[in-house]
């Protein structure tokens, strides 16, 4: 153990101390429960040390209800960037709360708000059904009229695999359509970027055979449309796909079909 001395303290008490200096940083969390509607939706403030937190806005979340609040309501699951559990508006950004880095050096309170535009079940937790309907309606999953002889998988050229790429890594944590102003205004009928996303990745890939139908259950002027290549789909994507793009390969193969 180095214990050279430095002045009148040791470089271990030098650490000793640097440690112990708290660094306080503030939440300001949306808050609503629905047993009690007379209470109205609030942005509540807790503190906390970060040097005694992880990097994530998840690991605060965690530590908040873990140790000051067990009522704080959100979902979360891998906390890896994968199951898209944890999405929520953090400092005006829809983004995963797993992915999103703690600005230690930034002092100014950090707003965390559910996902905008969805109706809310409980704090932080939107209610997403519609949106998981939408998805359910344009049928994802491979429809085929025929299958191997041999009983075996659809084989699939390795270009024609890589056409799928940016495409069927999206995880459906709907940060893309809540932050888009389109969805907003027509969500009961326009199914917004992150379910249009996932209708071009069946349209092109190579080993279904219901492109047809899939195009012809976009053909009004609402589905797919309404989309007005605001990008905001893009810029908020945590896993940095582009929704924007699969809209308008959409609309150029629809035009020239």
């Amino acid at each position: 153990m180095l214990r050279t001395v430095f002045g009148k303290q040791t470089f271990r008490g030098l650490a000793t101390a640097a440690q112990k200096q708290p660094n306080i940083k503030k939440f300001q969390i949306y808050r609503w429960n629905p047993d009690t509607p007379e209470v109205e939706a609030a942005l509540k403030t807790y503190e906390i040390d970060l040097n005694e937190c992880g990097p994530m806005v998840l690991d605060a979340l965690l530590k908040i209800k873990n140790e000051q609040d067990a009522t704080l309501t959100f979902r979360r699951s891998c906390r890896e960037g994968i199951c898209g559990s944890c999405a929520m508006n953090i400092g005006g950004r829809n983004t995963l709360a797993c992915l999103c880095k703690i600005d230690k050096n930034d002092k100014s309170d950090l707003k965390i708000y559910p996902l905008p535009h969805m109706y809310v079940v409980r704090d932080l937790v939107p209610d997403l059904t519609h949106f998981y309907q939408q998805y359910k309606s344009i049928q994802p999953w491979l429809q085929r009229k025929d299958h191997p002889a041999d009983g075996r998988e659809n084989l699939q050229s390795i270009a024609d695999r890589a056409k799928l790429d940016g495409l069927y890594e999206c995880i459906l944590c709907a940060c893309c359509s809540t932050s888009c102003p389109s969805y907003w205004w027509n969500q009961a009928q326009y199914l917004g970027p992150a379910v249009l996303m996932q209708a071009y990745r069946w349209i092109i890939d190579s080993r279904d055979q219901a492109t047809k139908m899939r195009k012809e259950m976009l053909q009004n002027s609402m589905s797919l449309y309404r989309c007005h290549t605001i990008m905001n789909c893009t810029n908020t994507c945590p896993k940095g796909l582009n929704p924007g793009r699969a809209i308008a390969e959409i609309k150029k193969s629809m035009a020239f079909d």
